[in-house]
């Protein structure tokens, strides 16, 4: 299964399912409080609430054994699950994730920059994503269509904010694990996340994605389907 970043949707994952799908099946969620068909009908507070809707999510699909795999945002939700609901998990992928480190204001600003230049002329876009380590400026417009509909048509109830996760729950997130940082992540100091996951998350494979940015899934897809596959593979294998 897997799970978009803040304010974006299932498309998030157009490079991704192809390659995933011809191995298992696979599902993409549109999160809730984010764009989608859905109508939410409940305020979801804090990391239980948002672990209780995973699990109805799991049980509505009727799946036990989840290789739960979460971008951003979506990454903090993966881990949340696996501190908090982890009973139907078979093992989680972080991409650039949200819940290691508190959220630099620089990431906030890159958001806000992106937005702007997405309404400049294309021929400069290669630049600023370069600048800015944006690689959605650069992306197809097929791709980007259905996130930037969602920015100007959709607005949010309430979420809980990708706050740090404490110590001792790292140390409780027990499933299987891979990490995959961002070199030029806006999101994270990929060094000193790096070095935390591997202090704290048990058994975790972890590594850094030399010169992408914050949008793995997009920017690298070939190297992040083979990470994550190999991994699923390791797990269902052992």
């Amino acid at each position: 299964m897997l799970l978009h970043g803040h304010g974006a949707n299932s498309s998030t994952w157009y490079p991704q399912i192809e390659a995933f799908g011809e191995r298992h099946p696979v599902y993409a969620v549109d999160t809730i409080d984010d764009p989608g068909r859905s109508v939410q009908r409940a305020l979801v507070k804090d990391s239980q609430d948002n672990a209780a809707w995973l699990n109805d999510v799991f049980e509505g699909l009727g799946l036990e054994r989840v290789h739960l795999v979460g971008l951003s945002y979506g990454g903090w939700l993966t881990l949340n699950q696996a501190v908090y609901g982890a009973d139907r998990l078979a093992s989680i992928t972080l991409l650039d994730p949200g819940g290691l480190q508190k959220v630099p204001a620089r990431f906030l600003a890159g958001a806000i920059a992106g937005l702007f230049a997405m309404a400049l002329p294309r021929r400069w876009r290669p630049w600023l994503a370069r600048v800015l380590a944006n690689h959605a400026l650069i992306a197809p417009p097929r791709m980007t269509a259905p996130i930037l509909l969602g920015t100007r048509t959709y607005r949010p109830s309430y979420r809980p904010a990708a706050r740090p996760f404490t110590d001792d729950e790292l140390r409780s997130a027990r499933v299987p694990a891979l990490v995959l940082l961002g070199g030029r992540s806006t999101l994270l100091s990929p060094r000193k996340a790096l070095a935390r996951v591997r202090a704290l998350v048990p058994g975790v494979r972890a590594e850094i994605v030399p010169g992408a940015g914050h949008g793995l899934p997009l920017e690298a897809p070939d190297l992040v389907n083979a990470r994550i596959l190999r991994f699923i593979d390791s797990e269902v294998q052992a």
